[in-house]
């Protein structure tokens, strides 16, 4: 699952496009987003480095090798 932005908590700062490794998140006027979801590694910089807690990571079973 890709990273799910809630715009209700996030502020637009941009963090998280500058921490994406690979890109997949692009602000577009003031409000990132996920544009190439199927190429996240979910690696959580987006989302640790978040400042206001908007990105939410949701880890499958599978993906936790379970």
């Amino acid at each position: 699952m890709p990273p799910v932005i809630d715009m209700e908590k996030c502020n637009g700062c941009g963090v998280c496009d500058r921490h994406c490794p690979l890109d997949v998140i692009y602000m577009k006027e003031k409000a990132p987003e996920v544009r190439y979801p199927e190429e996240c590694w979910h690696c959580g910089a987006c989302r640790q480095d978040c400042p206001t807690g908007a990105i939410d990571i949701t880890f499958t079973l599978a993906m936790l090798g379970i």
